[in-house]
């Protein structure tokens, strides 16, 4: 048998997990994967579906706009979330959204109609001239 009273003992208080675990902060939780960059493109999910039911006019404008599916194999990290049939056979979708993507230089030209556009409408409001689309009689 041990004697307790001459056993050397470390403090209860030192010996949990707790003392010696970093520091940890809360962060959201992400819903969507951040995909790989790629050099010269710029990625977005877009909707493809809604509560259930297609949405092909939304996928239909932004492939107008020039975004593209983005295919399993070029986001390798993602082949879990591709889709084997369908009009986009082969494209990461979750939840109703495809992962798409546009060529940046379509992104500046996009960000530089917007930044006019915003000018014009500041002018609009800051009082500058408008031509009026109708007189009165």
């Amino acid at each position: 048998m041990v004697d307790t009273n001459t056993q050397k003992r470390t403090p209860r208080a030192l010996e949990t997990r707790e003392h010696d675990a970093r520091p940890q902060t809360w962060k959201p939780a992400s819903t969507l994967p951040v995909p790989l960059e790629q050099d010269g493109y710029k990625f977005r999910w877009i909707r493809r579906s809604m509560l259930g039911q297609e949405d092909p006019t939304n996928v239909s404008k932004k492939r107008r706009e020039g975004w593209e599916p983005v295919t399993a194999q070029s986001q390798p990290k993602m082949r879990m979330f591709a889709t084997q049939t369908g009009r986009f056979a082969d494209s990461i979708q979750i939840g109703g959204l495809m992962l798409c993507k546009i060529p940046a230089e379509f992104m500046d030209q996009r960000r530089q109609m917007m930044t006019e556009w915003a000018d014009y409408l500041d002018k609009l409001r800051q009082g500058a001239d408008v031509i009026p689309l109708r007189q009165k009689a």
